[in-house]
């Protein structure tokens, strides 16, 4: 399993920040998240999700200075910003689009 972000930015006892690059066509490793967590695009594309069977979640629209948030809720990751999106804890993503995604990740402990 891969970690949620590409770089560890900072950690204390009530966050940890992440920076995620992913190219054009590259995948995450599959990877669980374990807190609830908000992120903000600096450099937006699409991202299309897969659970751990690899089976297509479909393709999360995220644009230039797009915020998500998400609480977990049993083995879901569910929106807390009024999007209405739910993806499974365990998943991996693949930019889709055609330039480099770059979003700073923000856990709560």
């Amino acid at each position: 399993m891969g970690e949620v972000g590409t770089t560890k930015i900072y950690e204390n006892d009530k966050i940890i920040m992440w920076e995620f690059i992913l190219e054009p066509g590259e995948r995450t490793p599959m990877h669980t998240h374990k807190h609830d967590y908000v992120f903000h695009a600096l450099e937006g594309a699409p991202l299309q999700v897969f659970d751990i069977d690899n089976k297509d979640l479909g393709t999360l629209p995220v644009g230039n200075g797009d915020t998500y948030a998400f609480k977990i809720e049993g083995e879901n990751l569910v929106s807390t910003d009024g999007k209405g999106h739910s993806v499974p804890v365990t998943h991996a993503a693949v930019n889709k689009g055609t330039a480099r995604y770059r979003e700073i990740l923000v856990e709560s402990k």
